[in-house]
């Protein structure tokens, strides 16, 4: 049985290597597609070497429908970081961060459709709250500009595709292990952003030593450390926990770019972090161990 601290540390671990994404993209100095296809195609690699032999025997375990579910999963995750790398490039990575991370509310009706799991009173008052903040965040946009409004929805619909990715992959992993759901979920993300950048003609060879560096590290921080436990912990935890878990992000993030970027958030980005925070942590906090956890085969 996995014990809630174990869940808890490893969700802060998570949270915190994710934050470093908006931070190394930016500081990449390469095109929004390229920095999304390396970041998976390197972190693919980097996992399959270990994995290989587990990827063969749960790709033969599953039937033909999971097959096309774990496909629409990576497909789903590529088309998160194309839009949301891309959003990067016309708004602020606090706003960014912030929108993107709106992933809970359509995880939260996939599960209430759907599933037709219930969804407890505390984690629906505790999104609402961190849904408030991001409302607030969000309307310091409005009369910056049409780009910003451009990035700001390109955000949103990372967290529609975002939600969808962690809404399929809660039941796949019902089935399997960690390093046999990522590995071809990853590979299948990268292959999605391949195909994009080709369609779309970028250039895919030509950077220099740093921004190669910089792809090394997208693929290993936020990555196979941040997303890889993320999608651990879906074995553990309901979809939305993970996903609400995930607005921590954005504040992780914004502080980043005021050291990196002095990209100084005004007042309304810090109530609105106030009450994302407070979003997460009622949510978490003291949450009866039956509505969270599940014991593994």
């Amino acid at each position: 049985m996995v014990k809630q601290k174990t869940i808890y540390l490893t969700l802060f671990v998570a949270t915190f290597a994710v934050s470093w994404a908006a931070i190394l993209i930016k500081l990449s100095g390469a095109g929004p597609l390229p920095t999304a296809f390396y970041r998976m195609a390197l972190a693919s690699i980097i996992l399959a070497v270990p994995a290989l032999p587990k990827v063969r025997r749960a790709l033969r375990a599953l039937d033909g429908k999971d097959i096309l579910l774990l496909a629409t999963s990576g497909i789903f995750l590529g088309l998160h970081f194309a839009v949301w790398v891309t959003s990067l490039f016309y708004t602020t990575i606090s706003n960014s961060a912030i929108l993107v991370a709106t992933q809970p509310v359509w995880v939260l009706i996939l599960e209430a459709t759907v599933l037709k799991e219930r969804i407890p009173p505390r984690s629906v008052i505790g999104m609402m709250v961190a849904l408030v903040g991001i409302i607030i965040i969000s309307g310091g946009d409005f009369d910056m500009g049409r780009d910003y409004i451009i990035g700001d929805l390109l955000a949103l619909a990372g967290a529609i595709f975002a939600g969808l990715y962690l809404f399929i992959g809660r039941r796949l992993r019902a089935k399997l292990d960690n390093m046999g759901y990522i590995v071809p979920v990853y590979t299948t993300a990268a292959v999605t952003l391949l195909i994009i950048s080709l369609f779309y003609g970028v250039n895919l060879t030509d950077y220099s030593m740093k921004t190669w560096l910089i792809f090394l590290l997208l693929a290993l921080i936020p990555t196979v450390v941040g997303h890889s436990l993320y999608n651990w912990l879906l074995k553990f935890v309901q979809a939305h926990i993970v996903a609400t878990t995930v607005l921590g992000e954005p504040i992780g993030a914004t502080i980043l770019a005021i050291f990196f970027f002095d990209q100084i958030p005004g007042w309304w980005t810090l109530i609105g972090g106030v009450l994302i925070l407070s979003g997460i942590f009622i949510v978490l906090k003291k949450r009866r161990k039956k509505e969270n956890i599940i014991i593994p085969e």
